[in-house]
C-alpha cells in the first residue's frame, strides 16, 4: 500500500537554551538576542518546533546548576518524561567552560532522553568525536581561567597604583577621568549622608552603631535592602571599618597592604582611626529608639532624688493626652509623679536663653577669638615640625624592618616584622595627614569662627528651630553634664561648657581695658609703685591725699 502523502508530520519538540556571563551583558548587550535568532533559524531549517528558551546571565565556569535558567530547563525536562526534546546551544561555550561539568550535563541529558545539538559543534557518539569533544571542553576551560588570571594580574597591578577595582561603595561612583580613567568620585547627597554619618560616629554624635544605622535609614537616598525599608547591621559595620572612605585602598585577599588612592575621601585618616578605637572599645550607651520630637530633653535631665535620667510618655485624659515628664526609677521617692512638660521645657528655655551674651559682650569675645587663632597659628606651625620629625623617625623604623625582613629565613620572625610594619605603616598614613592638614587653608578662620559664633551668639535659636538631632547636639555643646531637676526647687546647678563659662565670667563684671605697662598686685606686702600718672593720681583718690 502506497504511503499517504497527505499525513501531517509532527514537528520534533526543541529548547533553547542561551547565556551571557554576567547580567551587565544582559543589560547593555544583545547576546542573548543574537543566540536566540540564530538557535530558532537553526530549529526552522530542521523542522524543530521550538518550545521554550531559557536565557542565563551568568558565568559559564563552576557548577551547571548554580544556573537558574539551566535548572529550570532540567526540570521542565523531567515534568515531560513522556516527550523526547533536543536542546540547542549556539556554541559549545554556552553549554560549559568546565571540563567536568560538561560531561556531567551531557549525562544529564543523556538520563532525560534528550538530544544536544550545537550550531558550531556536531556531537558524535564514537570515540573519536568524544575525544574532540573533551579536547574543545578542556580549550574552553583553559581560555576562562586564563582570562580570569589575566583579569586578576591586571585588578591586582591597579589596586597596587592606589586605585579601587571593585564595585563602589555605597557613597561613591564610578566616573570617567582624563588622567586616571575609571574612578571614583563622591556620589553626591548620598556621600554627604555617608560623610555625616562616619564623623558623627567618630566625635560621638551617634554613640552606637544603631544610631548610625538609624540615622541612615531616614534618608530616603540612602539604599535600603531589607523589605521593612531597613538596612542590615553588618552593613553599618563594614562601611564603618572601610578605610576606602579615608582615601586609602587595600586587598587582605589579594595581599595588597595599605596604601593611599587616588579618589577623594570623605574623611580624614585619623577619623578613621578614631571611628576603629570606637568599634574596638564598644559598650558606650546607645540612644533610645522612643527619642522623638514630643520629648527632646527624654534622658538629658536627671531625677534630682535618684540621679536617673528622666522619662517621657503622653498621658490620656479625660478629652485628650497630656505630656508628661517622669521618673520611673525603681525606690526613688520621685517614683512615677509626673511633672508638665511646659514646666520642665520651660524652665530649660530660660536657662539657655540665658547664656546668650549681650552685644558689647559678643564684640569682645569676636577680638578674643582672633587674637587666640592667631596664637594657635603660631602653635601650629611648631606643631607640624615636630610631626614631621615624627614621620622620618618611623620612615627610618620601617626602613631598618624591611632590611631585617629580607636577612631573616625564619617564618615566625617574618611574620612578627610584617605585623609591625604594618602598624608602623598607619602611623605614618597618620602622621603625614596631620602634617598636610596642620596648618589650616587660607579662610579657615573665617568659617570657623563665624560657625562657632553663630553658636554662642544664639544658642536658644538653634536649639528652638533645629530638628531632633540638632537639639540634641546643642546639648551635648553647651552643657558639660546632664541637668539636674528637683520637683520641688526645678533645675539645680548648671553646668556650662567652657565658652560659655568665660563669656559669664566676663558678663558679671565690670571688665574694662587694663591699663598699660603692667599689672598692680593689691595684695602684694611690697610698696605699691604706681606706674603710669592714671594710675598714680586713683591711688592718691583711694588713700584720702
Amino acid at each position: 500500500m502506497a504511503p499517504d502523502k497527505t499525513a501531517k508530520v509532527t514537528p520534533i519538540p526543541a529548547l533553547i537554551y542561551c547565556r551571557v556571563s554576567s547580567k551587565q551583558q544582559k543589560e547593555k548587550g544583545h547576546g542573548l538576542e543574537s543566540q536566540e535568532h540564530r538557535c530558532r533559524k537553526y530549529a526552522e531549517e530542521r523542522g524543530y518546533a521550538v518550545e521554550m528558551v531559557f536565557p542565563d546571565d551568568i558565568s559559564g565556569g563552576g557548577d551547571f546548576m548554580k544556573r537558574p535558567a539551566m535548572r529550570a530547563m532540567l526540570a521542565f525536562l523531567d515534568a515531560q518524561k513522556d516527550r523526547n526534546y533536543v536542546v540547542i546551544f549556539d556554541d559549545l561555550k554556552r553549554f560549559a567552560r568546565d571540563t567536568e561539568f560538561h560531561i556531567k550535563l551531557r549525562r544529564e541529558f543523556a538520563e532525560r532522553g534528550a538530544l544536544v545539538e550545537c550550531l558550531n559543534f556536531k556531537f558524535e557518539d564514537t570515540p573519536e568525536g568524544r575525544f574532540i569533544e573533551t579536547v574543545i571542553a578542556a580549550q574552553g576551560q583553559l581560555e576562562r581561567e586564563q582570562n580570569r588570571r589575566q583579569v586578576k594580574q591586571k585588578m591586582v597591578a591597579r589596586l597596587e597604583k592606589g586605585y579601587w577595582v571593585f564595585h563602589a561603595p555605597v557613597g561613591y561612583r564610578y566616573a570617567a577621568d582624563k588622567i586616571h580613567g575609571k574612578l571614583l568620585v563622591p556620589d553626591g547627597l548620598l556621600a554627604e549622608h555617608v560623610q555625616e554619618a562616619l564623623e558623627g560616629y567618630a566625635i560621638g554624635r551617634f554613640c552606637s552603631q544603631a544610631e548610625v544605622q538609624r540615622f541612615l535609614e531616614s534618608k530616603p537616598e540612602f539604599p535600603k535592602d531589607l523589605p521593612n525599608g531597613g538596612i542590615r547591621a553588618w552593613k553599618i559595620t563594614k562601611m564603618l571599618r572601610n578605610p576606602l572612605y579615608a582615601g586609602y585602598v587595600h586587598s587582605e585577599t589579594w595581599a595588597v597592604s595599605l596604601r593611599k588612592g587616588h579618589h577623594e575621601p570623605l574623611i580624614g585618616f585619623e577619623t578613621h582611626e578614631r571611628i576603629l578605637s570606637n568599634l574596638k572599645e564598644g559598650g558606650r550607651p546607645a540612644a533610645r529608639r522612643d527619642f522623638s520630637s514630643d520629648f527632646p530633653l527624654r534622658g538629658f535631665v536627671l531625677c534630682d532624688d535618684c540621679d536617673q535620667p528622666m522619662t517621657a510618655a503622653w498621658s490620656k485624659g479625660c478629652r485628650k493626652h497630656y505630656p508628661y515628664y517622669l521618673c520611673d526609677t525603681v525606690g526613688c521617692p520621685s517614683k512615677r509623679k509626673s511633672i508638665p512638660r511646659a514646666k520642665i521645657e520651660d524652665g530649660f528655655s530660660d536657662i539657655l536663653k540665658s547664656m546668650q551674651p549681650t552685644k558689647r559682650l559678643f564684640v569682645l569675645a569676636r577680638t578674643m577669638f582672633e587674637r587666640a587663632w592667631e596664637a594657635r597659628l603660631d602653635e601650629a606651625h611648631r606643631a607640624k615640625d615636630a610631626v614631621v620629625a615624627q614621620l622620618r623617625d618611623v620612615e627610618g623604623q620601617i626602613d631598618k624592618l624591611l632590611d631585617r625582613i629580607v636577612e631573616s629565613s625564619s617564618a615566625s620572625v617574618i611574620g612578627a616584622l610584617e605585623t609591625r610594619v604594618e602598624k608602623l605603616e598607619r602611623e605614618k598614613f597618620l602622621l603625614a595627614e596631620k602634617a598636610e592638614n596642620a596648618l589650616p587653608p587660607a579662610g579657615r578662620f573665617g568659617e570657623s569662627i563665624e560657625l562657632a559664633l553663630r553658636f554662642l551668639s544664639s544658642p536658644w535659636n538653634i536649639y528652638e528651630n533645629g530638628s531632633l538631632p540638632l537639639r540634641q547636639t546643642v546639648l551635648r555643646l553647651a552643657f558639660v553634664e546632664p541637668l539636674r531637676y528637683s520637683r520641688e526647687s526645678g533645675y539645680r546647678t548648671i553646668e556650662t561648657a567652657f565658652p560659655f563659662k568665660v563669656l559669664a565670667g566676663l558678663q558679671g563684671q565690670n571688665c574694662q581695658m587694663v591699663l598699660p605697662e603692667r599689672f598692680e598686685l593689691s595684695a602684694s606686702p611690697l610698696p605699691r609703685e604706681c606706674s603710669t600718672p592714671e594710675l598714680r593720681q586713683r591711688s592718691k583718690r583711694e588713700c584720702g591725699l
